[in-house]
């Protein structure tokens, strides 16, 4: 116990941080240790951030924002199809529909702003310009959280909107010019700073001290110092009593280290108007430049794509014949501008192979036939194959099998020895009366190939065998804590350590997405449905907030998998949806599907293909 005790926080193996950077006024091998990294050409020091900070070193934490990218590609777009050179910092800033957007909660895509708890708290906070948009991107963060902050300042908002002559309380009247713009609560780091200043009397070196010894947690004894210098310095400099010192002090206490500076959430404030602004006003090339950009953000292309069709955007499937390497704008003049899926898309294709199809393309004009494909595009037969799977040769070939029996024949009549004459475009013989695909079985071939389904929805094709269950749209029109059965496709898992233990899954269906909260208990019952299945049958109650005071949540009784059927029997892979000893006739009464068991669990490909979504804070997974 000794022994663990003396070595309990010191660093337990080495790693990388992802975007830091230290800066010396010599070479650092003559200040710190330092060992080579994986890259090339790169040096790692040995200590941690905490001790290179001690030493002196300047100390940087370089972002990479996706979103950055997106935002200049849009721009780009734009200037190509509609001939408007945007200059973002010229933009107005007080636009109302992108500030009806962002209070309607509808920032899908957007920048900081389209998490579920930041959809959540949009619909109740209302902002209404930069400085709003400032604090917005800022609260949703384990300081203000675990400092109590968000509540209080979500409800205050909403009492300033109802009675402009609303007091807004603050822990002390000293603190009203610290904690004004954040209506008495602590919601940047740098408001710890000035809060141990103006109210405790700490000097600036103090209240540094102060943050560092809170964000590293690893001295409780330096902790408990500062306390007692805080609580006694309230009552000397401001005359505060101690329940008011040790209020001001828990509320500094749980947010300290784990909050954005004002400076950075007022950057990202305005990349979340700036990309918001792109999106309501240039949605094709705002979607067309975050599918290039994936993966980023919070949901997968696949979802970007659905939602962007509910709006009424159109989405075109890859084809070789007129898809590039990334996404493209279409169209215009006239006619409405479209998104074309790219073919970089396309899994287990190498870039390479796609650059050359698109340059043989634009070389030697459109593809003929699969024949003309094979012999122009240099592609091998995987290649051809995978491209046929995807859909990308339908216009050459009719029908997904079809094209794959003209991919197989056609690569091997283009293979040729080296130092052989080249091979001419000869045509195919006649391909073999081939079953064209069902509708689940492009779905999945759909997902395999490239992650998207633009034509299709797999809860449209499930929704016939789904009597009794609700859509997402339909749950805005149920009363507070009715009783429903919800099903949809997950797009993403969280288990926030705010939220003890409960677990939030966003369900993705034809008509939007639906809140699904698990309680730990129900969590833990059902765990590895909750944890794995891509498709997910849950009933629970309805909870509806007050009008315009957040966003509709089933709260989970029961969770299962919803595993799809096949449409025809051919399909080896799955099952038709009948329970085992019912007739299909007897299939064709009405059904009272309420629960989850009075579904069939049954087997699926969908578990190999479904696209990897958020989960548990760990990134994209399947």
């Amino acid at each position: 116990m000794r022994l663990a005790a003396e070595v309990y926080g010191l660093p337990r193996h080495l790693s990388q941080h992802p975007g830091g950077m230290i800066l010396a006024t010599r070479p650092l091998i003559d200040c710190c240790p330092v060992v080579p990294a994986a890259m090339e050409g790169r040096q790692i020091a040995q200590w941690d951030k905490d001790s290179c900070a001690d030493a002196g070193f300047l100390k940087i934490d370089l972002l990479g924002l996706g979103m950055l990218s997106a935002v200049e590609e849009c721009v780009e777009h734009i200037a190509r199809h509609r001939g408007q050179r945007i200059d973002l910092s010229r933009i107005p800033f007080d636009d109302p529909a992108t500030y009806a957007t962002i209070q309607e909660a509808d920032t899908v895509g957007v920048f900081q702003i389209e998490s579920r708890a930041q959809m959540q708290s949009l619909r109740r906070t209302r902002p209404a310009t930069l400085d709003d948009l400032t604090v917005q991107v800022a609260i949703i963060r384990p300081g203000p959280i675990q400092g109590g902050a968000v509540n209080p300042y979500i409800e205050r908002r909403a009492r300033l909107r109802e009675d402009p002559a609303y007091q807004v309380p603050y822990p002390h009247p000293c603190l009203r010019e610290v904690l004004d713009d954040t209506l008495g609560t602590i919601i940047f780091q740098d408001q710890v700073l000035e809060v141990a200043q103006a109210f405790a009397g700490f000097s600036p070196g103090q209240a540094e001290g102060l943050r560092r010894a809170m964000s590293r947690r690893r001295s409780l004894a330096a902790i408990e110092r500062y306390r007692s210098d805080f609580i006694a310095g309230a009552a000397r400099h401001r005359g505060a009593d101690e329940a008011t010192a040790e209020r001001v002090w828990k509320m500094i206490e749980g947010f300290a280290g784990f909050g954005f500076p004002k400076a950075h959430g007022a950057a990202f404030g305005l990349l979340a108007y700036q990309s918001t602004w792109l999106r309501v006003h240039y949605p094709q090339e705002f979607l067309c430049a975050l599918l290039n950009e994936q993966p980023m953000g919070f949901y997968p292309s696949d979802s970007l794509v659905h939602e962007a069709q509910r709006r009424g955007l159109a989405i075109e499937d890859v084809d070789v014949n007129a898809s590039a390497v990334k996404c493209t704008v279409a169209g215009g003049g006239e006619g409405p501008l479209r998104v074309r899926m790219g073919l970089g898309y396309i899994g287990g294709i190498r870039r390479q192979e796609v650059e050359a199809l698109v340059a043989a393309r634009h070389a030697g004009g459109p593809f003929g036939d699969m024949a003309d494909l094979a012999a122009r595009s240099g592609m091998g037969a995987a290649g051809l194959e995978l491209l046929a799977w995807s859909g990308a040769c339908d216009a050459l070939a009719g029908d997904r099998r079809s094209a794959l029996w003209q991919a197989g024949v056609a690569a091997g009549s283009h293979t040729v020895p080296a130092g052989t004459q080249l091979a001419l475009p000869l045509g195919l013989p006649q391909a073999p009366h081939l079953p064209t695909l069902d509708r689940w079985e492009r779905l999945i071939a759909d997902y395999a190939s490239t992650g998207v389904t633009v034509s299709d929805h797999v809860m449209a094709a499930l929704r016939e065998h789904l009597d009794g269950v609700a859509t997402s749209a339909e749950l805005a029109h149920l009363p507070h804590l009715t009783p429903v059965c919800v099903a949809g496709m997950v797009t993403a898992r969280q288990r926030p350590g705010t939220a003890h233990g409960v677990v939030f899954l966003l369900l993705e269906d034809e008509t939007g997405t639906a809140n699904v909260i698990l309680p730990p208990g129900v969590y833990e019952r059902h765990r590895s449905a909750a944890r794995a299945e891509p498709l997910v049958l849950v009933s629970g109650r309805l909870e509806r907030p007050p009008e315009g005071m957040g966003t509709i949540n089933v709260i989970a009784h029961e969770l299962r998998a919803l595993t799809p059927p096949a449409e025809r029997e051919e399909a080896a892979s799955v099952h038709p949806l009948h329970p085992a000893g019912e007739t299909p006739a007897e299939q064709d009464a009405p059904a009272q599907a309420h629960r989850p068991e009075d579904l069939p669990a049954l087997g699926s490909d969908m578990r190999a293909v479904a696209p990897a979504v958020q989960s548990f804070a760990a990134g994209r997974r399947r």
